[in-house]
């Protein structure tokens, strides 16, 4: 009886010293959920504009998608790099810098849109450099977050308090985007430098670094333990990327549907516009605030809670053929977002978890990189779609979620004792 009373204290004692160091960096935290937040508006706050720059730009839908994706491509090519560059020199050294570098693109683009005729190539210049800016800001936070705490549930319950801010990033953006298109078109462009600087000062003044996160790794000896981490463990980290991959090419897909439908076919517009397109994301945002909160660090539950959320992705996607009722197509999309809202904060702390500290910024960086292959792809791939044949397009996105389940049945096996 005694001993069973011991063990009661000393695990009241481990959750207070938890809950405690939570407490403690509070600021910390939320300096750091400001930066996917801001990454997440200076990307998904345009998504609403997109058919006004089609008319006041005179560029096609596909055209006006690939002002979504540049940003993306450039990521996707610099995020590994910002990530050995955040485990040999530090996190905070490539963070801050990458702001400023996203909030200058942000200014380019803004005055090309303002002041020039022809304006669309040095859009996606300003575009292009906001990506060099998101390709060492947001992805470098996980790794940052997996320094910063010792135990595991506080790395799960801090990283999907970040997939949250993420998410409500998504939310708030068509809101935002849309309320400020209202006034100028081309004021989103400009409100991205202003975000970045409230970003960048958060994170001078409130986040302070592990004091290892400035220990310097030979980049010999770095690349060597890089490639052990993929030959031990490559089956696991494959499969997330894949799946995050997956979930952000149907999730971009979807949001340029619905922005391009709202407009062209409901009659939907400006701030109501923006509105309805937060409905489904908002699901995504609750759903993975609640996941984050639920999963602690059970690696069994993480997995299961991604299968039942792809699932739930896959089911609702198909079901969108049935009919293009508007309140419809809304309640599957929102059953969509709910699905990838439950599976991404488990894939953050699968990976976030699983890797050793000194290659954690390089193997997240990488998922990073993997997550905007989705952003890009969706929406040209859905606008060429579109012009064709609505229903494959469902099909697409239903069958890939269904490899995307079927991968995460297959490949992610936690140990019982990752359980507790």
């Amino acid at each position: 009886m005694e001993h069973t009373e011991q063990l009661n204290m000393c695990k009241n004692e481990k959750a207070s010293s938890k809950s405690g160091e939570v407490a403690k960096q509070k600021w910390a935290i939320i300096s750091l959920s400001s930066i996917p937040l801001i990454m997440t508006l200076g990307n998904s706050m345009l998504i609403p504009v997109l058919t006004t720059m089609e008319k006041k730009l005179n560029i096609s839908s596909f055209q006006s998608s690939m002002i979504i994706t540049v940003y993306s491509i450039v990521a996707i090519l610099l995020i590994p790099v910002a990530g050995y560059i955040s485990d040999h020199l530090g996190r905070k050294k490539v963070i801050i810098p990458s702001l400023l570098i996203a909030g200058i693109g942000g200014l380019i683009s803004g005055f090309a849109a303002w002041k020039m005729d022809g304006a669309y190539w040095l859009i996606l210049i300003g575009r292009a450099l906001q990506g060099v800016g998101a390709a060492g800001a947001a992805p470098i936070v996980m790794p940052l977050v997996g320094d910063m705490f010792k135990n595991d549930e506080d790395v799960s319950s801090t990283l999907g308090l970040i997939e949250t801010s993420n998410t409500l990033g998504k939310v708030l953006s068509p809101i935002l985007g849309a309320f400020l298109a209202g006034f100028l078109w081309f004021l989103p462009f400009f409100s991205i430098p202003v975000f970045c600087a409230i970003s960048i000062l958060l994170m001078f003044f409130l986040v302070k670094c592990p004091k290892n996160d400035d220990k310097k790794v030979p980049f010999k000896e770095f690349f060597i333990n890089v490639k052990k981490t993929f030959t031990e463990k490559g089956r696991w980290l494959y499969a997330i990327f894949f799946v995050g991959a997956a979930l952000m090419f149907v999730l971009f897909g979807i949001l340029f549907y619905l922005s391009d439908i709202f407009e062209k076919v409901y009659d939907i517009k400006d701030l109501k516009k923006g509105l309805f397109l937060a409905l489904p994301l908002g699901a995504l945002c609750l759903s993975s605030y609640i996941t984050g909160k639920v999963i602690k660090k059970n690696k069994v539950l993480m997995k299961w809670i991604t299968l039942i959320g792809i699932l739930l992705l896959a089911i609702s996607s198909a079901l969108l053929m049935i009919s293009d009722n508007l309140w419809y197509l809304i309640s599957m999309f929102i059953v969509s977002g709910i699905g990838i809202g439950a599976g991404l904060p488990c894939l953050d702390a699968l990976i976030t978890e699983g890797v050793e500290k000194e290659e954690r910024g390089t193997i997240t960086s990488i998922y990073s990189s993997m997550r905007f292959i989705g952003v890009a792809a969706g929406p040209p791939v859905v606008a060429l779609m579109m012009k064709n044949n609505e229903k494959a397009l469902f099909i697409l996105l239903s069958a890939l979620s269904i490899v995307a389940a079927f991968i995460i049945f297959k490949a992610i096996k936690p140990q019982a004792k990752e359980t507790h």
